[in-house]
């Protein structure tokens, strides 16, 4: 049996058909070539129309159909990963009603800080396990306050895999799993948060119905089927944030496990079978794919918004028509620590490990008499590196210790300069897998519609493509304690 897996991603959709017997990929497509657009009236907004994304996931398949790898009419599920903490509003025609507001928007950080105070600081890190911040619930209380009129017209509110999955099946569904992402959730009750429902005025019956993580969240209707030239009544049989797909398709789905990735945004995702957080909620936990009331799974999550979107920059603006490739070769002539130059990452919004304030991207101590492109070039993946290690160290604090962390190839990682500087910075293993949110998705759908026997039984043919050990870890300290100075600086002045 053939398994569909749909990512719904900033830049770009991506979907993958999986072969279910050998955990093999078959086929993909992407779609649009082009990074997809994203609006930004104001300083620190950012949305995305969620019709686009819906149009831009039937291209996608077509796409992948076109290749004749495979008969579309023996896909047997599909699941659904997603650009977390998105709000997406619609009516009772399933219409939706504003573009959605999506993660790495910072509009609604001070609404979500005096819930913050409002609720308790004690009692929400105890009962959400984060501060409400810049999340999902924060950025609906945003509408309610500026778009009243919008606002009332409301049926449901979804994460953007919820309105994927609506398009799709006809049915409204989410999971504890999402409604944790956006801060909607109650760990210590196990049900949707009355203290938010309270403390923001919303009612519960704008919340869809919650499912597990792995269920059954509708069925492909026939006009989309024919559409699509897929079945109709196969199930969405999973949905999932992004990067807890990610760490299900790198198999992180136990306690002590941890996976990171490094694209538009930076990860670092570890699972924890006890109830943690961070007190400054700078680092987050949300329920993981298999968390169940009875079977505690946490994902801890370091968020750093700007991470792979500078290396994007940088090539778009300063690299004359290098590939990414190219650049890296040219940054890795340089010397570890680009000979004094140091850059601050951060130039996509609030950065939540930095208490949500808005830094900004840096560049310091440019010397124009001897700094080249070659030094920006790894003078960025460096300071990108640096940015984990100062995330992690976070989560070191409260207990998240890893002796390896598993990646997919993929992104950032397909460059050795940064992930030399990962590995030694850190000072921790990285294990590289052959991996990507798609084919995670589609392996999740499989776990759902109990294709697979069990969750281990998905990654049986699931193996390292290598393994990065650090080697000058005290070459890298000295040029990580030198870019903190500069970071403590900038924070001083935010």
């Amino acid at each position: 049996m053939l398994l569909l897996g749909i990512d719904v991603g900033t830049s770009s959709i991506k979907v993958s058909v999986v072969d279910s017997e050998t955990q093999k990929t078959i086929a993909s497509a992407q779609y649009p070539d082009t990074e997809s657009p994203i609006t930004s009236v104001k300083p620190g907004w950012a949305e995305q129309s969620p019709e686009m994304w819906w149009e831009h996931v039937q291209h996608a398949i077509k796409k992948a159909n076109a290749t004749k790898a495979y008969n579309p009419a023996d896909i047997a599920a599909i699941g659904i990963a997603y650009q977390m903490h998105g709000l997406v509003a619609v009516d009772k025609n399933q219409q939706a009603l504003r573009d959605s507001i999506i993660w790495c928007d910072s509009r609604a950080v001070e609404i979500g800080n005096r819930a913050f105070k409002q609720i308790g600081e004690e009692k929400s890190l105890s009962k959400l396990l984060n501060s409400p911040g810049n999340f999902t619930a924060s950025k609906l209380a945003w509408v309610k306050e500026h778009e009243p009129e919008i606002y009332k017209k409301i049926d449901k509110i979804m994460l953007p895999g919820d309105f994927i999955s609506m398009k799709l099946t006809g049915s409204i569904t989410t999971s504890n799993s999402a409604l944790s992402e956006g801060i909607f959730w109650d760990f210590q009750t196990n049900s949707i948060s009355d203290d938010i429902l309270n403390c923001f005025g919303f009612d519960k019956s704008i919340i869809a119905n919650v499912m597990s993580v792995f269920a059954d969240h509708g069925h492909l209707t026939k006009q989309v089927a024919d559409e699509l030239s897929l079945k109709p009544g196969i199930p969405v049989s999973y949905k999932s944030g992004d990067q807890p797909n990610n760490a299900l398709s790198l198999n992180v789905l136990n306690p002590g496990e941890v996976a990171a990735t490094a694209g538009t945004s930076g990860v670092i995702y570890g699972v924890s079978d006890s109830v943690t957080y961070d007190k400054q909620s700078r680092v987050n936990t949300f329920a993981h794919v298999n968390h169940t009331g009875s079977n505690t799974r946490l994902g801890v999550l370091l968020c750093i918004n700007g991470t792979g979107i500078l290396n994007s920059w940088t090539k778009n603006n300063l690299a004359a028509g290098l590939d990414y490739n190219q650049m890296n070769k040219l940054g890795a002539k340089i010397p570890v620590g680009s000979e004094g130059l140091r850059v601050l990452p951060f130039g996509n919004g609030a950065e939540r490990m930095l208490n949500n304030k808005i830094v900004g991207a840096h560049f310091g101590d440019l010397d124009l008499n001897l700094h080249t492109t070659a030094h920006i070039f790894r003078g960025v993946q460096e300071g990108i590196a640096f940015a984990f290690r100062y995330g992690l160290d976070i989560m070191r604090g409260i207990g998240i210790n890893p002796t390896v962390i598993r990646a997919g190839k993929a992104n950032m990682f397909l460059s050795d300069v940064f992930t030399e500087a990962f590995v030694n910075t850190t000072n921790v293993p990285v294990e590289l897998y052959e991996n990507d949110g798609s084919v995670g998705a589609a392996l999740g759908a499989g776990i759902g519609s109990k294709i697979f026997s069990s969750e281990q039984e998905a990654f049986n043919n699931t193996t390292p493509l290598a393994l990065i050990e650090p080697k000058t870890p005290g070459l890298y300290e000295p040029v990580y304690q030198s870019w903190k100075q500069l970071l403590d600086k900038h924070l001083k002045q935010s």
